[in-house]
């Protein structure tokens, strides 16, 4: 018997399939008032909150790495209130290759985005993003 995917997990999904595709679908499945946290000392760490600031710093991505920041997702794991997608990020930045795996730690409610805390799992993400 198969287990129907929860619903936060294809919200990830959609997510995923859609960023640097579809802006208005990735922005769709925020909350007006998400806050999203990088860690570290980098051109990307910081604290970003609402959907505007949100979106911006996504978008930052493509400038920052020429286009080629790409997101291939592993696994999402979810509840009704929870998501942990774990996926694989590439691109090249000043010289730099990336090729770690990182994951996200999501907070859901009411079908969106509301808390989105970025664990980088490998220090290359720093040099990178230096």
């Amino acid at each position: 018997m198969t287990e129907a995917e929860h619903p936060n997990a294809a919200l990830v999904r959609r997510v995923f399939a859609a960023f640097g595709k579809d802006p208005m679908t990735v922005a769709a499945a925020f909350d007006r008032d998400i806050v999203w946290r990088v860690p570290g000392h980098t051109v990307m760490s910081g604290e970003y909150r609402g959907r505007r600031d949100v979106v911006a710093f996504l978008r930052r991505t493509g400038p920052e790495t020429g286009g080629t920041y790409r997101s291939h997702l592993h696994t999402v794991l979810a509840d009704d209130d929870w998501a942990v997608a774990l996926y694989r990020a590439t691109g090249s930045r000043n010289g730099i290759e990336l090729d770690v795996e990182q994951a996200l730690v999501i907070r859901i409610a009411d079908g969106r985005w509301q808390d989105v805390t970025a664990a980088p799992l490998d220090s290359a993400f720093e040099r990178f993003w230096a």
